[in-house]
């Protein structure tokens, strides 16, 4: 459910999408080689499932007349809370590529490889768009540098 929410943005959509994913997985069921891997091919079910939902839907984006102001860090129990807030507000206003893109590399783990192989692109699109993702967040959301626990704030060179 956390990947699809982030995949989507959306509490209802991600509650769509893992509905989908595991009613496809279900139709499938005798083909799976190992049932060990049903978790693996759900969720890779639920990848090209949102990618096809992307293809067919274009939502419009739209900027806010006033950038709002970054806030101060306050070593307090919300600091978790508030980047989580922060991050998903970032990550929701990212193209849809690239938020696939960061959602499969840094919060579900995958390699570049493994990325581009789940995605159907190739490596070098996984790069790129990976780039352009991180230089975008740290534009959105530049509360986010520097913190271990953000997408942008670690050393994302030996990944």
């Amino acid at each position: 459910m956390r990947s699809a929410f982030l995949l989507t943005g959306d509490q209802h959509l991600a509650e769509d999408l893992v509905q989908a994913s595991l009613a496809r997985t279900h139709q499938h069921w005798r083909r799976l080689d190992s049932r060990s891997n049903a978790e693996a091919y759900t969720r890779r079910v639920m990848y090209h499932l949102q990618v096809s939902w992307w293809r067919r839907r274009r939502v419009p984006e739209w900027s806010t007349a006033q950038v709002p102001e970054p806030r101060r860090h306050v070593p307090d129990q919300a600091d978790a809370s508030d980047l989580r807030v922060v991050m998903r507000g970032a990550l929701a206003r990212l193209p849809v590529r690239q938020r696939a893109v960061l959602v499969l590399r840094y919060f579900e783990d995958l390699t570049e490889a493994e990325t581009a192989e789940t995605l159907g692109v190739s490596v070098g699109t996984v790069k790129s768009q990976t780039f352009k993702a991180l230089s975008r967040l740290r534009d959105l959301a530049p509360e986010l540098a520097g913190h271990p626990s953000a997408i942008g704030g670690r050393d994302d060179r030996h990944r």
